[in-house]
């Protein structure tokens, strides 16, 4: 099965750059760097499948935004964008 991806509307486009960047920045300060690009599509494919509230998450204190963003990034199915061992975000509609 080919990953499907989430078409996002301009305010979910602003909260996944806002997100991208969050995250950037946090994976810096432990001394790492982050392909945006591939978050972005892994955010894309998640959204697809279990519909998220991006603007919330963008908003989220640390500890939540932590969670799902690098819970994403751990759980998903490159090959079909589904989440795996049961993990569901926080800010999962």
């Amino acid at each position: 099965m080919d990953v499907q991806f989430a078409e996002f509307t301009k305010p979910e486009k602003l909260a996944v750059a806002h997100i991208l960047s969050r995250a950037t920045a946090i994976v810096a300060e432990w001394g790492d760097t982050l392909d945006p690009q591939s978050l972005e599509m892994d955010i894309a494919a998640v959204h697809q499948h279990t519909p998220l509230r991006l603007r919330e998450l963008a908003r989220a204190d640390r500890f939540n935004f932590i969670h799902d963003v690098f819970g994403i990034r751990r759980h998903i199915d490159r090959e079909t964008g589904r989440l795996t061992d049961h993990f569901l975000p926080r800010y999962a509609k």
